[in-house]
């Protein structure tokens, strides 16, 4: 759960002690777990939040914020010593993005901390920013998907970059309780030294998950899954204003088709209007809109004729 202040467009860093202007700046709701939850309820999922953030202004920002979408977040705790995560983010003019980064509350998120039985009332878990929650991530994350899987809750995870480089040291007690696992290309690449699409999911697949949904930007989705099912599905072009966001975006469009039970090829395409969305719009929730406006977008897109390879 983070605050992102986003200003931009930004085409270079200023000098030491020298002021450089932008044309936009603004206080949005970030991190992955505030951006897929947002996105998800926009789509129209009921949806609670677990996280920590500070006693802060910019903690009440944040809450204020997510009650404004419609995001419930009784799952939410406030640290009373450490301040709300938060980010610096700065929009380069063709919209890609540069981050710094505080960690602030996330960093003390534990297992000790999530409420088992909110959980375990949900049909779907989704557990956003892999590797950049400290006390969660390795063991406590495999604990709780275990937890979530046994009691028959569908489980999800995306990650983050591992600027440590641990990777799959981290991930590997997680994966054989993952239904879902939505990394990018980058990043499963970077887990399992291997480069090619199907080669990098058949490798993660390896490890017990059951489906691989790997986020590959303009090159849309490439999905495998344990039965042997593959899905390439397209990327539809529009417009970025701002990239932030849309790798948790695409994340909510593909739980959003799960559990509305759709099938997978109709879920990839989703997640990937969703994505498309969302880098339409500045911030992390961008142009994610409702389902019905999505589906609108998608039969009106050009990508949207498009076979899908399975």
């Amino acid at each position: 759960m983070v605050a992102d202040l986003i200003g931009g467009p930004l085409s270079e860093m200023p000098e030491r002690a020298r002021l450089m202007l932008v044309d936009e700046m603004g206080m949005y709701p970030g991190g992955c777990a505030n951006n897929t939850a947002i996105a998800l309820a926009r789509l129209g999922l009921p949806v609670q939040l677990i996280g920590k953030v500070g006693r802060d202004p910019l903690g009440d920002f944040l809450l204020t914020a997510l009650a404004g979408y419609g995001v419930g977040t009784h799952g939410v705790l406030r640290d009373p010593v450490v301040g709300t995560s938060a980010t610096m983010v700065m929009i380069d003019p063709d919209g890609e993005r540069r981050f710094i980064h505080y960690i602030g509350a996330n960093a003390g998120l534990s297992f000790e901390d999530v409420d088992l039985k909110m959980v375990e009332k949900g049909s779907v878990l989704h557990i956003g920013g892999c590797f950049i929650l400290p006390a969660m991530d390795g063991e406590p994350t495999a604990r709780l998907l275990q937890k979530a899987r046994s009691a028959g809750v569908t489980t999800s995870l995306d990650t983050a970059w591992d600027a440590s480089g641990r990777w799959l040291q981290v991930l590997a007690p997680c994966l054989p309780h993952l239904d879902y696992f939505v990394p990018n290309l980058a990043e499963a690449r970077a887990m399992t030294n291997l480069d090619e699409p199907a080669d990098v999911a058949r490798a993660l697949l390896d490890r017990g998950v059951r489906t691989v949904a790997l986020k590959m930007g303009a090159d849309g989705c490439f999905i495998l899954t344990q039965e042997g099912q593959m899905v390439r599905a397209p990327a539809y072009q529009v417009e970025v204003i701002d990239a932030t966001g849309a790798g948790d975006a695409f994340a909510a469009g593909f739980i959003a088709g799960i559990a509305n039970d759709w099938p997978l090829e109709e879920s990839a395409r989703l997640a990937n209007a969703v994505g498309a969305l969302c880098v339409s719009g500045k911030g992390a929730a961008g142009g994610v809109t409702t389902l019905e406006k999505t589906l609108e977008f998608m039969v009106s897109a050009e990508e949207y004729g498009q076979d899908i390879q399975d």
